[in-house]
């Protein structure tokens, strides 16, 4: 999935969960991840790391809503 499509839905919905191709999952936020299109990547921190993920190797991506679907 190419990484402008990542970068849409997070800005739409403001948190996501993704899964890379090689299996790792994180939750993406808004305010805390910054894309670099010139490198295809993206980075964030989490956990007491940094992580910068390669912005095409995405393969899935989770929204979630927080109040109870009709």
């Amino acid at each position: 999935m190419k990484m402008e499509i990542v970068h849409e839905q997070l800005k739409r919905w403001g948190e996501l969960v993704i899964r890379t191709e090689g299996g790792q999952t994180f939750e993406l936020h808004l305010g805390d991840t910054t894309f670099d299109y010139e490198k295809r990547v993206f980075s964030f921190r989490a956990s007491g790391a940094e992580f910068v993920i390669d912005g095409d190797c995405v393969e899935s991506i989770e929204m979630h809503f927080s109040g109870v679907e009709d």
